[in-house]
């Protein structure tokens, strides 16, 4: 069986966030983060691939304009496998680097219901890092998230839909537009 073709999903969807509302939002984080480490400090930056990638590299250049430092690093850990719907985590890419006693900073696409995101998180605090905090670029809105993930900082809100575009993707497409989408609707 042949994925659907992401021509068919456009002409099916409707921009919910354009690129400049996006770049306007990653901004803005970018100047909540820096006021959350001191001067010198320099956090340990892992971007959740794949979906992480275009906005945690916006984000990186926008800390380092602020004059914050960042080690990279980065992780691949997914439920969904170019699935619509997740099953058990698995870790195709852990970081390499230590984190004992470390600040991380994660950096992903989306928080949906946050199994993901809980799970790496969970593998940080248990490498020993002294702080994870969470950068999303889009947060759903809906009341299904799990009990202990939240993001510490959001760039926008997408409604309780299939939404792609900007790291998101549609049957593993589409992650390279410069704009999040919604199906249907």
């Amino acid at each position: 069986m042949s994925a659907p073709k992401l021509a068919d999903a456009l002409a099916n969807s409707h921009v919910v966030h354009d690129r400049a509302t996006l770049e306007a939002a990653i901004e803005r984080i970018a100047g909540e983060i820096r006021g959350q480490y001191a001067d010198g400090e320099v956090p340990l930056f892992l971007t959740v691939m794949n979906g992480g990638l275009p906005f945690a590299a916006q984000l990186a250049f926008a800390l380092g304009e602020r004059g914050l430092d960042l080690q990279f690093d980065y992780l691949h850990a997914t439920r969904y496998r170019g699935q619509t719907s997740g099953s058990g985590l698995a870790w195709l890419h852990r970081p390499a680097t230590p984190m004992r006693g470390r600040k991380v900073l994660l950096a992903d696409d989306i928080l949906d219901e946050g199994h993901t995101l809980l799970a790496v998180k969970h593998w940080c605090e248990d490498q020993g890092a002294a702080e994870v905090r969470i950068a999303v670029l889009a947060e759903k809105v809906h009341d299904r998230c799990v009990d202990g993930i939240c993001a510490d900082h959001v760039g926008v809100q997408v409604p309780d839909a299939y939404v792609f575009g900007y790291g998101m993707d549609f049957h593993e497409q589409g992650r390279n537009l410069p704009a999040i989408y919604a199906l249907g609707e």
